[in-house]
């Protein structure tokens, strides 16, 4: 009887501890989300010509090449455009998921170009709700100039843009980003135009199956217009196919370079004077990527 009542009363101190402790799990908060950064808002890491807010991954090289051929309007004695061709050919490395090169030469003008591309903030779940990419480049004109009053200095036939890109990926299905760009150019052939020439870029991605997308990439010129110079537009297709991207559009710029499709752009897409061209990507994994930091 001794023993019972012993076992008794050892049960309820041991009840009367637990109910005055408290609730432990009350006391640990909600675990937070997991941050999650947004990718594929594009598939390239250009919409059409601009640069996109998409990144090469770290250690990659993207070898491009891009072509833009004649106008479709001048039938079929021109193969609807395709016996004129123009080419650009360029190399782009991952440095880091944040920072980006590229280098590439075009058969207009001669002309070589380089860029850095940088990303400062990067659309996440739980925090930041837009990218914001920041892109610097130059350009180099190797053709002499024509007019010998003119002395043929190297940094007479040199550009330089700067470039802020601010998007966003809504949904799978759509994204979308707004760029406005500053181009300058060091000589130009008159007075009467600017060396300084402010654009915006429009460019979206709407996903339409599971490897092709509708695009659409726009440069209205909102000062410092070059004398003859239209705005830029390119409407177009993003196809995936394993490790190729291939991207067929329509647009009236020839240029593929910002300073070339921006202030060298003599076409009027309104007037039908359109080219057909395609960008096609090569990816190859350089340097395995876990010898980065993010």
């Amino acid at each position: 009887m001794r023993k019972l009542t012993f076992l008794f009363a050892v049960l309820l101190t041991s009840y009367g501890v637990k109910a005055q402790q408290p609730d432990l799990l009350s006391l640990v908060g909600e675990e937070k989300p997991k941050k999650e950064f947004q990718k594929n808002a594009f598939k390239s890491t250009r919409v059409i010509h601009g640069q996109s807010i998409e990144f090469l991954a770290n250690g990659t090289l993207d070898f491009r090449i891009l072509h833009r051929f004649g106008y479709l309007n001048t039938g079929v004695k021109n193969l609807f455009g395709l016996d004129q061709a123009n080419m650009r050919m360029g190399l782009d490395y991952g440095i880091s998921k944040r920072i980006m090169v590229g280098f590439g030469r075009s058969n207009i003008n001669k002309e070589m170009d380089a860029f850095i591309k940088m990303r400062p903030i990067w659309q996440a779940t739980g925090g930041w709700p837009v990218s914001v990419v920041i892109v610097s480049g130059m350009t180099y004109t190797s053709v002499p100039w024509t007019d010998p009053s003119r002395k043929n200095f190297y940094t007479s036939r040199m550009g330089f843009y700067n470039q802020i890109i601010i998007g966003r990926k809504f949904s799978n299905g759509f994204s979308m980003q707004v760029a406005p760009i500053m181009v300058h150019r060091n000589l130009v052939d008159s007075v009467a135009n600017p060396h300084d020439t402010y654009a915006v870029e429009i460019g979206a991605r709407i996903k339409l199956s599971q490897r092709i997308s509708f695009m659409i990439d726009a440069h209205p010129i909102v000062s410092g217009r070059p004398t003859g110079a239209k705005d830029s537009y390119g409407v177009g297709f993003d196809i995936e196919t394993g490790g190729h991207v291939f991207q067929l559009h329509f647009s009236n710029a020839t240029g593929m370079n910002e300073k070339a499709y921006i202030t060298g752009t003599t076409a009027d897409f309104l007037k039908s004077e359109i080219r057909f061209g395609f960008n096609l990507s090569r990816v190859f994994t350089i340097v395995k990527p876990k010898m980065y930091r993010k």
